[in-house]
């Protein structure tokens, strides 16, 4: 690929580098310029542009893209459409990722021009969560280092989805004075609420003395029934013939592994009585806070081995107690979803535009801040809250029809803050999630909308759901409901960026192209997104 100034007379069938705005006519980035493009550029004045031309042997970004995808792609995975050089791989089951690194790293060094990027080895998964994501860095790539990285993927699983596969579960808690009943009663349900999330029952529950024989008697009746047994022990294992591996060995079965690197969850007995898996959980399970047992647990549940050597290297990523990737165990399928609110923040002056307002500015005949909402209106969002402020009226005005609901913020000059504080006020009881989007985004569609609200849901309304450009964070952004409260303490000209830098919460990403970071502050920026000013 050739890249940089290309004089007109030669621009014919390259690639437009950057946008160009010139003659009352705008050129977006990545444009293939044909006859008519250079003839009215010439028409316009310009005699030079910087663009990119393929060579004969080169592929355009997004065919890059696809073909590495697809040779990655493998049952359960589902291989999304090219976009601006990315194409992104979606889990259809829930399930654990399995991640050839070796080839995963050999990808990554045939040229910096490609790129995969993967979630950790072994995550544990939702249904449509992103799994990996291919990038071609620039606008074409030799075809001969793509068909490198086809072949990588080709020779074996560099990715894959072991969905979960429901197994029926029996569930043992021994029983010492010094152990309260709520505290049993208790660990039952939040390991219910653990297996939910493959879809996996305990059949029944069993209590017994604190000794090998009445464990042993216990795994003996659970057997029958179930694929996987869980043992909960009043008393911490400190030895190899502790109660509960003295249990398995009575029963029949074999004791595979005795502790585990990963703290919390260090006590953690694994073994098996025939065909059956037998987990001696940790402590650190009757938390539902992310621990050991949750991994051994999701791999087996996934069909993936966690014996003795499994476990054994688990050690390096094992330290957990300061990470809160999992808050609460995920809930049953049958929760609903969460119900998200646009808050949609049309309250600025706009001052660098020079005068006239940015949100009243048309883009093909309608003002701005009108397609933002009717783009908004017609995606998955609940409902929409209009926030204004300078120039009220006029953009009341605009909204009318919209169906969405306008709350005056008569401090809008204090800063963005402000404007925030009452979209969020006035949102109702039920939202569990505010999508923040910002008047003078043009490049936004009901389909990026929707791919924000359906990662939102996938994580259970628990986290920060944003948008991405190039991997760079931009907007729009959700904010979950726990984050609602922090907003009232914001001053100024802050927004929903310092929350989401402030959070410890989980912060998803979503790639939605050029759209997540363009917006219209200067008559130069709004010329080249294809507006036009109005009075």
């Amino acid at each position: 690929m050739k890249f940089g100034p290309t004089r007109l007379e030669e621009a014919e069938g390259a690639i437009l580098a950057h946008a160009v705005s010139a003659g009352g006519r705008t050129w977006r980035k990545a444009t293939l310029l044909s006859a008519d493009d250079v003839a009215a550029m010439k028409q316009a004045g310009l005699g030079e542009i910087v663009a990119a031309r393929l060579g004969p042997d080169d592929l355009d970004e997004n065919e890059a893209a696809r073909r590495i995808a697809a040779a990655l792609g493998t049952q359960g995975i589902e291989v999304r459409d090219a976009a601006t050089g990315r194409v992104n791989l979606h889990a259809m089951d829930a399930g654990v990722l399995t991640v050839d690194r070796a080839a995963v790293d050999a990808i990554n060094a045939i040229d910096p021009s490609i790129t995969l990027a993967t979630l950790p080895e072994f995550a544990t998964v939702e249904a449509r969560q992103m799994l990996a994501t291919v990038k071609i860095i620039p606008f074409a790539v030799a075809g001969g280092l793509v068909e490198r990285a086809v072949a990588i993927a080709g020779a074996g699983t560099v990715i894959g989805l072991n969905a979960f596969a429901p197994q029926r579960v029996g569930l043992i808690q021994t029983v010492l004075p010094t152990v309260k009943e709520t505290v049993l009663d208790k660990t039952a349900r939040l390991t219910a609420e653990r297996l939910a999330r493959s879809g996996s029952i305990v059949t029944g529950e069993l209590r017994t003395g604190h000794n090998a024989s009445e464990v042993a008697k216990a795994l003996g009746a659970q057997r029958e029934d179930n694929g996987l047994l869980i043992v909960f022990g009043a008393s911490a294992v400190s030895d190899d013939e502790d109660v509960i591996p003295a249990a398995i060995r009575l029963a029949g079965g074999a004791v595979e592994r005795v502790g585990m690197p990963v703290d919390p969850g260090n006590l953690l007995v694994i073994g098996k009585i025939g065909s059956v898996n037998v987990i001696g959980a940790p402590g650190c399970a009757r938390s539902p806070k992310l621990n050991g047992f949750d991994w051994v647990l999701d791999r087996l549940l996934a069909g993936l081995p966690a014996g003795d050597r499994e476990i054994a290297a688990l050690g390096v990523g094992g330290l957990l107690m300061e990470i809160e990737t999992r808050p609460q165990p995920r809930e049953p399928k049958a929760r609903r979803p969460p119900v998200v609110h646009a808050v949609l923040l049309a309250a600025g002056r706009g001052q660098r535009m020079g005068g006239p307002n940015k949100l009243l500015s048309r883009f093909d005949g309608k003002p701005l801040v009108r397609r933002v909402a009717d783009m908004l209106t017609s995606s998955k969002v609940s409902g929409t809250v209009a926030v204004t402020g300078h120039q009220a009226d006029r953009i009341a005005d605009v909204l009318t029809g919209t169906r969405a609901r306008i709350v005056h913020n008569a401090d809008y000059a204090t800063g963005l803050a402000s404007s925030l504080k009452a979209g969020i006020a006035a949102l109702p009881p039920n939202a569990t999630g505010a999508l923040v989007v910002l008047g003078d985004m043009p490049g936004v569609t009901t389909l990026d909308i929707d791919r924000l609200v359906e990662a939102f849901a996938s994580e259970g309304g628990n986290a920060i759901v944003r948008a991405t450009h190039a991997g760079k964070r931009g907007n729009p952004v959700i904010l979950p409901r726990r984050l609602f409260t922090a907003v009232t303490n914001l001053q100024g000209d802050t927004g929903a960026r310092h929350l989401v830098e402030a959070s410890e919460m989980r912060v998803s990403d979503v790639e939605i192209g050029e759209a997540a970071s363009l917006d219209v502050d200067t008559p130069e920026a709004l010329a080249i997104a294809g507006g036009e000013l109005a009075d």
